[in-house]
């Protein structure tokens, strides 16, 4: 396995995005492009990204802007700029553009986890759903279904608190946003419990400077206009038929509420797309379910997934 740094210019015209691409041994048969979550960075993926290396995929995916190494300077963690959500998506399809341009024969498949899993909701409705032509599949990993009133106030809060700033911790929304997370596990040892029952994983998360900074109103913001894109029924609706949709979460994951929302975004896409759409919860898992204590199995069915994809 070889792998790489990237580094290209961003949709704001001031930062330069990092990406990896880990590469097989030989020609690769397929191409992932991970979509990180919120306060973490691409680098976090490494482990599944190597066993898939190892079965003959490409891994690619890069730092968002506002987190990982794609910022300006460390005061810039958790901001996303004027047109954030925009720059996020556009940054995301740079990377897909270069990746086929060099590999332009090989099937391609995304997977977006947490934040990452709107992202590539809203991704692939994009340009009158011409995004997601040329996919051979997506999964939605570690997402929910959020209520639209619940969205709207959110982005009243956070202008209120001035989505211009960076560098600011919007506190109110860390509380709105995360303060039920904890309610269903016992005497947790963190406030970051909620990731994971692996305690390992969970102690090193705490440590990391790219996993514990504040997002900003901005990022806010940006993040539930685009949750608001990933909910549009109209938009769902221009997604090609047949296009494979994997909707996988741990049962337990405050994000999906606690399977309920995960099970809603399943319905909603089953109704009002073609797709062929399914769903995966693992009992007892939470939130990170590719680092979770059973992600041998969970690796082995996303490979079986992604294998499915290109008969």
């Amino acid at each position: 396995m070889n792998k790489k740094d990237i580094y290209y210019p961003s949709a704001d015209g001031k930062t330069q995005i990092h990406a990896i691409k880990w590469e097989p041994e030989g020609k690769p048969k397929a191409i992932l492009q991970i979509i990180h979550g919120m306060v973490e960075f691409i680098d976090r993926y490494d482990g599944f990204a190597t066993f898939l290396t190892e079965h003959g995929y490409l891994v690619t995916g890069e730092d968002h802007l506002g987190h990982g190494e794609s910022v300006q300077s460390d005061e810039y963690h958790g901001f996303f700029g004027k047109e954030g959500n925009a720059w996020v998506i556009a940054d995301i399809h740079h990377l897909r553009e270069m990746t086929q341009k060099e590999f332009p024969d090989l099937p391609y498949l995304m997977l977006g986890h947490s934040m990452g899993s709107f992202l590539i909701r809203q991704y692939i409705t994009e340009n009158m759903g011409a995004y997601a032509e040329g996919l051979s599949g997506v999964i939605v990993m570690g997402t929910g279904w959020q209520p639209g009133a619940v969205l709207t106030a959110g982005k009243i809060v956070a202008k209120m608190l001035g989505t211009k700033a960076h560098g600011k911790a919007a506190k109110l929304i860390d509380g709105m946003s995360f303060g039920s997370y904890l309610k269903k596990i016992e005497n947790p040892r963190t406030i970051s419990d909620w990731l994971t029952k692996d305690e390992s994983i969970v102690d090193w998360y705490r440590k990391q400077p790219w996993c514990t900074f504040h997002f900003s109103p901005n990022a806010y913001y940006h993040m539930f206009s685009g949750m608001q894109k990933a909910h549009d029924v109209k938009r769902m609706r221009r997604l090609p038929e047949g296009l494979p949709i994997l909707f996988v979460s741990g049962a337990e994951d405050p994000v999906g509420n606690w399977g309920e929302g995960v099970r809603k975004a399943f319905m909603v896409y089953k109704e009002n797309t073609k797709c062929k759409v399914s769903i995966k919860l693992y009992d007892g898992d939470r939130h990170e379910i590719l680092n979770e204590t059973d992600k041998e199995q969970v690796y082995a069915d996303l490979l079986e997934f992604l294998e499915d994809c290109q008969k």
